[in-house]
């Protein structure tokens, strides 16, 4: 029994690691100050004692606090479930992950955030510090669509306490008639003054009240439209990159996403049910006629073998540090980093590397470290400055993979 409590204990203390990012501080912390000012400024614009509409909007903004900060812990701490360590179903489909040392289910990927197979993984969610998936795919998108709801309660309320705060500091200057609501005609005077400090504490708020309801607004309806059809980010980018692959060879096949149910409410139920449990297990999944349970699996590994094909490689010609943001690789460089966690790889001048996707100025590979490279078995991973590198003859002649490539397909 000691034995079990001290693990249980061990596991929670390391759950509340997960707050000490910068994630979680920023979104707590505007959560926080949101939440505190909305409350002051009612008191000052809409006293709630005194009427039955300013007792609501109080209880309204302690409820949206409530349940908002619910969803988010509930999606940081529950966490998206991860495929069970050593895995091994009886399947020659999947593919196998060395670090779990286990097959990646359906619609599971690696995270290498949290170092595991994540079961339908949508994304690594650096506000939560934690993967979006399977088990907290309905909490987090409650809290995506309950954080802008608070904030355009609080954002309305900020906007009424200055207007009225200000209207009355003018109106005694000029001696016309006062609003009854505010809180400057109330008596006794507010216990909390509304001065400069108060004024541009509120204002601040505002400001952080208006861009978290436009950029977590814009996430919630990404969330909602793939979730009506029972996609995930990851799942949405292997369908474009399906039907790329089929465009570019020209091929007689049509690929067909196979867990889109054909309505929306029943792909809307998939995630979110009554009990806040979501349907099935995490490893096997409801599919459509005319698929079966590895059909997207099937897929990704003929993705997988055309990555390959279509890789190029680079040859290293200028140093990079491994910097974010480097400065010393131009304006452009610098300013059009990739918005993303995944890592930056330190280049040497000399150095190759196996480019797989790219942006105008950056570019995402494998730095080859050895011969076995094509075999996986040894590779850093990451994005690099487009500028640090150059292509190699052989790939610049053919836009090909080099013929000691070639064989290791």
């Amino acid at each position: 029994m000691g034995t079990f409590c001290s693990v249980i204990k061990f596991e929670n203390l390391q759950e509340l690691k997960r707050l000490c990012h910068w994630g979680p501080i920023i979104a707590l912390g505007v959560i926080a100050i949101c939440s505190t000012m909305a409350m002051i400024d009612s008191v000052l614009w809409y006293w709630p004692l005194h009427t039955t509409g300013g007792s609501v909007n109080f209880i309204m903004l302690i409820n949206w606090t409530v349940m908002i900060l619910y969803n988010y812990f509930n999606a940081m701490f529950v966490g998206p479930g991860f495929v069970p360590l050593r895995w091994k179903p009886d399947t020659m489909y999947l593919q196998y992950c060395k670090v779990c040392q286990a097959y990646k289910a359906p619609r599971s990927h690696h995270c290498r955030k949290c170092n595991r197979c994540v079961m339908k993984m949508d994304h690594h969610c650096p506000w939560i510090n934690n993967c979006c998936g399977y088990q907290n795919h309905a909490s987090f998108t409650l809290f995506l669509l309950l954080a802008p709801l608070g904030c355009i309660h609080a954002a309305f309320i900020f906007v009424m306490t200055m207007y009225t705060q200000l209207y009355n500091r003018l109106s005694f200057g000029w001696n016309t008639v006062k609003i009854d609501m505010s809180a400057a005609r109330r008596d006794p005077l507010p216990i909390v003054p509304f001065g400069l400090a108060a004024f541009a504490t509120t204002l601040f708020a505002l400001g952080l009240a208006l861009g978290t309801t436009i950029a977590v607004g814009m996430l919630f309806f990404i969330q909602m439209k793939i979730i009506l059809r029972n996609k995930t980010s990851i799942e949405s980018w292997i369908e474009e990159k399906a039907k790329d692959r089929i465009q570019y060879y020209q091929l007689d096949e049509v690929f067909v996403f196979p867990y889109d149910m054909g309505s929306r409410w029943r792909n809307f139920k998939q995630v979110f049910t009554w009990s806040g449990v979501p349907e099935g297990d995490g490893l096997e999944w409801p599919v459509r006629e005319g698929c079966h349970q590895y059909s997207l699996t099937i897929e990704q590994l003929k993705q997988k073998a055309d990555k390959r094909v279509r890789s190029v490689r680079y040859k290293v010609i200028e140093d990079y540090s491994g910097a974010c943001c480097p400065l010393n690789k131009g304006i452009k460089t610098f300013f059009t980093s990739p918005c993303t966690e995944e890592p930056r790889i330190r280049l040497q001048k000399g150095e190759f590397i196996l480019a797989t996707r790219g942006l105008r100025y950056w570019l995402y590979g494998d730095k080859i470290l050895d011969d076995s490279f094509i075999e996986g078995v040894s590779r850093i991973r990451g994005w690099f400055p487009r500028k640090c590198v150059e292509k190699c003859p052989c790939d610049a002649e053919t836009d090909q993979a080099p013929e000691g490539e070639k064989k290791n397909r």
